[in-house]
C-alpha cells in the first residue's frame, strides 16, 4: 500500500521530483507515474489500481493541473472517497506552487491550508501529520468513473460543485453563496448531461437526496429536513414561467442547493451562472470515434459542428456503424431533410432554433447566417436591414440591437471569440468578444428583451461582434419560415461585404443623406417616442409651483426641446411641416416648435434678459428674478402651456403607442 499518490501534470515533472524525493527520505511510500500523464491520455489500469492502494492523494496543483484530464480524474476519486467518509478533504492534500489559489477547485480545497513547496521540511511534516489520521487505503468510489459517454467536462463539474458550496468557504470565495447555480447554453450543448453527471458523481455530498425536476413536472418532493439535499431543475421552460415563478423554484431550505439548466441568459438573479461552451477538438474526435487524430475526414466533420455534443454523438454513431466521415460531411451540407434529424430519427434541429420568435431576432439571425463564418455586428446587421427595407440607418440600428439582444439572451449568438476554437481543454467558452450593454439586457418576465415604456427596441445597445454556431446555422437553414426574406438579406450582406452600393441603397455608410422613407410608420413611431420622453420631463409639462424654480431655466428648458425635436427629426429623416387631418410626427413637431414654444420664448426671452441686465452684483440671480414685476405674468403663461403641450404628448402617444399617464388640461 502506498502512503501518498502524487498527482501532477507532466509539465511539472521536474518540479515534482524534489518533492517526491523529500517524502521518500522521510520514510513514506510514494507512487509517481514516472512516464507522466500526457494531455488527453486515458486512465490506465495501473493508475486505477495504484490509486486504490493509496492512503491519500497529494495534488501538485499548478495552474496547468486543471487542464489535465487524468489529474482531474485522480483528484475526483480522492475527493469523493473523503466525501463518503464525511470530509472531502480527508483523502486530499494540496501543494500550491502558484502565488494565488483562484485556480483550485473545488472551493473546499481552495479554502484548505496548502503546503508550501519552497519549504520541503514543513511540507513533509504536514503530510506526515495528515497521514497519521488515516487508516487503510482510500475507498475508490464506483461513481468516479462517471456515466457512459461523458467526457471533457470534468473542470465544469468542479466549477458547479464549487459554486454550489461557495458558502462553505466564504473567506476564500469572497461571499456566502446563494447555493444556486445555473448551467446555460444552446440546445444540445450538454447542459442536462452535465447536471446528470454531477448528480451521479457527487451524490455523497447530498445525503438528503438528489431531486430531479424536468421541464414538465414542477412538483418538488419534500426534502429530508436534517440533511443536505440537491434540487435539479432541468430545462427550465422560460417561455411558460415568469421570472418570479422560476426564482420560486430555488429551494429556500437552509440545507438545500439548487441546480438549474436553461438556455436563457435573462435570469442572473438565479445564482452563479456557468456558460457551457463546445467541446475541444480532441474530445470532438473521440465522440466521432477517432481519438487518434486520423485525417480520414473526421477533422472536417468535427469542425463542421464545432464541438456540439449532440451533433457529434449522432455523427459518431453513424461513423461507428460504418459510414464514411467524408460522406457524412457531404450529407450534412446537402439540401433536403437534415442529416442530424435523419440520424436521430426525429426532428432534433427544430429545438435548436425554437426560441427565435421575434421578427428582429429572425432578421439578425438571417444576417448572421449570410455572414457566417464571419461574426456579425450591430453595424453589419443595421446596414443590411437599411438596404433591404429602405429605412433610415437609425431605425435599422434599433432593429439590429433588439435582435442581437434577443438572440444572445437565448444562447443563439455568442460573443465573437467564444465560438469556433472555444473552450480549451475543458470546453468552457473563451473570453467574450463583446457584450450587451446594460440597457440592452433582457427585461420581460419571460426573459425577452424589451424597452421600458415605449416601442420594442426603443432602448438598448450592443457592442462587439457576435458569432453563429454552425449547428444553429444548420438548424436555421432547415427551419427558416421565410427563405425569400433570407435570400434578400443575403444579397444585401454580399453587397455590403464587397463594397458595392447600388442606386437603391439607402442609409448605408458613405451616403450623403438618407432617402425618403418608403414605410415611415416605424421611423415615425420611434421619433414620436423619443420626443415624448424628452417633452414630458420639461418644465412646460411638469408644473412649476408658485415661488419655486427659475424662469430663466424654464426658458432654457423649452429652448432645448426645440433643439432636441429638430435633431430627432433629422436622425429619422423626417421633415418639419404643418399638416392637416390625422396628426403626424411632422405636424405635431411643427405645432410644438412654431405654434406653442416659439411664441412664448420670443415674447419672454428679451423681456427677461432686459430685466436680468439690471441686477446688482451683490444680489443673487434667483433673488433678483423673484423681484421682477412681470414674473407672475410669465408664470401664468408658462402654466397655460401645459394644456397644448400635453395635447402634443397625447398625439405623439397615438403614434408611438406609449402612454405616460398624462391627462390633458381642460
Amino acid at each position: 500500500m502506498w502512503d501518498v499518490f502524487l498527482s501532477y501534470s507532466r509539465a511539472d515533472a521536474e518540479s515534482v521530483r524534489p518533492l517526491a524525493r523529500a517524502l521518500r527520505e522521510a520514510g513514506l511510500r510514494v507512487f509517481t507515474d514516472e512516464t507522466g500523464v500526457a494531455p488527453f491520455a486515458g486512465i490506465s489500469e495501473t493508475i486505477r489500481r495504484e490509486l486504490a492502494r493509496s492512503k491519500a492523494l497529494l495534488a501538485y496543483y499548478s495552474a496547468g493541473y486543471p487542464a489535465r484530464e487524468a489529474c482531474q480524474w485522480e483528484l475526483t476519486c480522492a475527493y469523493l472517497a473523503g466525501l463518503a467518509e464525511g470530509d472531502p478533504r480527508r483523502r486530499v492534500m494540496v501543494v500550491n506552487p502558484e502565488p494565488a489559489a483562484a485556480h483550485i477547485h473545488p472551493v473546499e480545497l481552495r479554502d484548505a491550508r496548502h503546503a508550501d513547496p519552497a519549504d520541503p521540511a514543513g511540507l513533509v511534516a504536514d503530510v506526515l501529520a495528515h497521514l497519521a489520521r488515516l487508516d487503510g487505503p482510500l475507498p475508490l468510489p464506483e461513481t468516479a468513473a462517471g456515466g457512459a459517454g461523458f467526457l471533457g467536462r470534468l473542470p465544469e463539474l468542479w466549477r458547479v460543485h464549487s459554486a454550489l458550496h461557495a458558502h462553505s468557504a466564504p473567506l476564500t470565495a469572497g461571499r456566502a453563496g446563494a447555493r444556486a447555480v445555473q448551467i446555460r447554453g444552446m440546445a444540445g450543448i450538454g447542459k442536462t448531461a452535465l447536471a446528470r453527471e454531477y448528480a451521479l458523481r457527487f451524490e455523497a455530498a447530498y445525503p438528503g437526496g438528489v431531486h430531479w425536476l424536468d421541464g414538465h413536472s414542477y412538483d418538488a418532493p419534500a426534502p429530508a429536513p436534517d440533511r443536505p439535499f440537491l434540487r435539479i431543475v432541468d430545462d427550465v421552460p422560460t417561455e411558460r414561467l415568469t421570472a418570479r415563478e422560476i426564482a420560486a423554484l430555488t429551494t429556500a431550505h437552509p440545507l438545500g442547493h439548487t441546480l438549474f439548466t436553461l438556455r436563457s441568459h435573462a435570469y442572473d438573479g438565479l445564482g452563479t451562472a456557468l456558460d457551457l461552451g463546445p467541446l475541444d477538438a480532441h474530445h470532438a474526435r473521440v465522440l466521432l470515434g477517432d481519438g487518434d487524430g486520423d485525417t480520414d475526414g473526421t477533422d472536417a466533420l468535427a469542425e463542421a459542428v464545432d464541438g456540439h455534443p449532440l451533433a457529434l454523438t449522432l455523427l459518431g454513431r453513424a461513423v461507428r456503424a460504418g459510414h464514411s466521415p467524408r460522406a457524412l460531411y457531404d450529407l450534412l451540407h446537402a439540401r433536403g431533410r437534415s442529416l442530424l434529424d435523419t440520424l436521430a430519427e426525429q426532428d432534433v434541429t427544430a429545438g435548436v432554433v425554437a426560441d427565435v420568435t421575434g421578427e428582429e431576432a429572425a432578421d439578425v439571425l438571417r444576417c448572421a447566417a449570410a455572414l457566417h463564418p464571419l461574426p456579425v455586428t450591430v453595424q453589419d446587421a443595421a446596414g443590411v436591414l437599411a438596404d433591404v427595407d429602405r429605412v433610415p440607418r437609425a431605425v435599422a440600428r434599433r432593429r439590429a440591437v433588439q435582435g442581437i439582444a434577443e438572440l444572445s439572451a437565448r444562447s443563439l449568438l455568442e460573443p465573437g471569440d467564444a465560438v469556433g476554437g472555444s473552450g480549451g481543454v475543458d470546453g468552457s467558452p473563451g473570453a467574450p468578444g463583446g457584450s450587451l450593454g446594460a440597457a440592452g439586457s433582457p427585461g420581460g418576465a419571460d426573459g425577452s428583451p424589451r424597452a421600458s415604456g415605449g416601442p420594442a427596441g426603443a432602448s438598448g445597445g450592443s457592442a462587439g461582434a457576435w458569432r453563429l454556431h454552425p449547428v444553429t446555422l444548420h438548424a436555421w437553414h432547415h427551419h427558416d419560415p421565410a427563405p425569400a426574406r433570407t435570400e434578400a438579406l443575403r444579397h444585401a450582406a454580399l453587397r455590403t461585404l464587397c463594397g458595392h452600393r447600388g442606386p437603391a441603397t439607402l442609409g448605408l455608410p458613405g451616403s450623403r443623406r438618407e432617402g425618403p422613407v418608403a414605410a415611415p410608420s416605424e421611423s415615425e413611431r420611434m421619433a414620436a417616442f423619443d420626443i415624448q420622453v424628452e417633452l414630458v420631463t420639461r418644465i412646460g409639462v411638469q408644473e412649476l409651483a408658485p415661488g419655486q424654480g427659475s424662469l430663466r431655466e424654464a426658458l432654457a428648458s423649452l429652448k432645448s426641446v426645440i433643439d432636441f425635436t429638430r435633431a430627432t427629426l433629422h436622425t429619422y429623416s423626417i421633415g418639419l411641416a404643418p399638416g392637416a387631418g390625422a396628426p403626424t410626427v411632422q405636424s405635431l413637431a411643427y405645432s410644438l416648435v412654431n405654434e406653442v414654444i416659439r411664441p412664448f420664448t420670443t415674447a419672454w426671452h428679451p423681456r427677461l434678459t432686459a430685466y436680468e441686465a439690471t441686477r446688482s452684483p451683490e444680489v443673487s440671480p434667483l433673488d433678483h428674478e423673484a423681484g421682477w414685476p412681470e414674473g407672475e405674468a410669465m408664470r401664468a403663461e408658462l402654466a397655460a402651456l401645459r394644456g397644448p403641450l400635453q395635447g402634443i404628448v397625447e398625439g405623439l402617444g397615438g403614434i408611438s403607442g406609449a402612454g405616460f399617464g398624462l391627462t390633458a388640461a381642460g
